[in-house]
């Protein structure tokens, strides 16, 4: 049988441990370094893609060790397979073993999408449809004190960046949360705020952020996943209440989910991010969100440049992302590769990328 150049000739993973600056915490805990797994997918001609997993525990419950079993369980399926059927191979991923660990299913379809668009010498962001090759991020205050959020947000400013995401809920309490918006809300007045839960916001605590902002005169710009992410009913009681956007995140790892919240007029945003199901199922949650008229966000784990430049590929080549938070290259204390979006105060760019996500590994 004739050997073609897009047929699969293997398919390596390895740890991906990169340190951050400082913890990154969200409601559900608090990480010190990122504990990924890089993926090497090399085809035939040589040509090889990259991608990355960036499980989370305190967000989903997904760990590293369960990424690198995923991934290197499916590696004696894949020599001599087509990348090009990178759909049915993402669809046969998730049947055995992807469905239980997203982070795992959006490592192998980066890299056969890398590799694939690489060898044709097509850009990524071209790839999901060349609409546009620029956004503008947010960057994250994560949990801590209100001096910590201050000092936060004018170093965040003093990047350029305009929009701020604040990191809100847990056993600390809604006063708490409220301190820390409001010393933020003094320092950086005129930036858009995100205040994303996680699931870790309790509806009597929402109500009381609620009031003690609306007090202070403080209304966000969004109000991301406050509430358990099947607290469907109490997300459209806080969009009644508060008056303000509502996006869903954990509330949304599939299109079937999608038009759940959309039936229940439990959102107005979603937050499309790549490493909770993968790159093929993030293009049918969008495609329900633009059927049905809700907003789009991109976001993502505690990924490196990799995972954050093919979510900037998506979000910009697709068009229409209202909010993108793509920052955490910016926490981490090492890069270990080369290329990836530019980044000028707030404002990525992909538009040098000329094939693939155009991110490689330090030699």
């Amino acid at each position: 049988m004739a050997t073609h150049s897009t047929q699969i000739r293997e398919l390596t993973v390895a740890r991906l441990d990169i340190p951050l600056f400082e913890p990154f915490g969200i409601s559900g805990g608090a990480h010190a370094a990122a504990h990924n797994v890089l993926v090497t997918l090399e085809l035939a001609d040589g040509t090889r893609g990259y991608g990355e997993a960036a499980p989370l525990p305190a967000y989903n419950g997904e760990t590293q060790a369960l990424a690198l079993a995923t991934l290197t369980v499916a590696r004696t399926r894949l020599a001599g397979r087509d990348a090009q059927d990178w759909r049915a191979l993402a669809a046969e991923f998730r049947t055995r073993g992807g469905a239980a660990c997203g982070s795992a299913q959006c490592a192998f379809e980066t890299a056969l999408l890398d590799a694939l668009t690489k060898q044709r010498g097509e850009p990524l962001w071209k790839f999901f449809g060349g609409a546009a090759t620029e956004l503008e991020t947010d960057m994250t205050v994560t949990t801590g004190s209100a001096p910590e959020a201050a000092a936060a947000a004018r170093a965040i400013r003093a990047r350029g960046i305009r929009m701020i995401k604040v990191k809100v809920g847990g056993n600390a309490g809604s006063g708490h949360d409220l301190a820390r918006i409001a010393a933020i809300h003094e320092v950086a007045p005129d930036s858009p705020l995100i205040l994303d839960g996680n699931s870790g916001v309790s509806p009597a605590a929402a109500s009381e952020l609620i009031r003690g902002l609306k007090a202070r005169g403080i209304a966000p710009a969004l109000l991301e996943q406050w509430l358990a992410k099947d607290d469907l009913d109490g997300a459209r009681a806080l969009i009644a209440e508060s008056g303000w956007p509502v996006a869903a995140d954990e509330s949304v790892t599939s299109a079937e989910d999608a038009r759940r919240v959309a039936d229940a007029r439990a959102a107005q945003v979603i937050n499309v991010k790549l490493m909770k199901a993968g790159i093929a199922a993030a293009l049918d949650i969008a495609a329900v969100a633009r059927e049905r008229g809700l907003g789009l966000m991109i976001g993502g784990n505690v990924e490196s440049i990799l995972a954050m430049t093919v979510s900037a590929c998506f979000a910009a080549g697709h068009g229409g992302f209202q909010f993108a938070d793509l920052d955490t290259p910016l926490f981490l204390a090492a890069n270990p590769f080369q290329g990836g979006y530019a980044l000028d105060g707030g404002k990525i760019s992909v538009a040098h990328i000329t094939a693939g996500h155009g991110v490689t590994p330090r030699r």
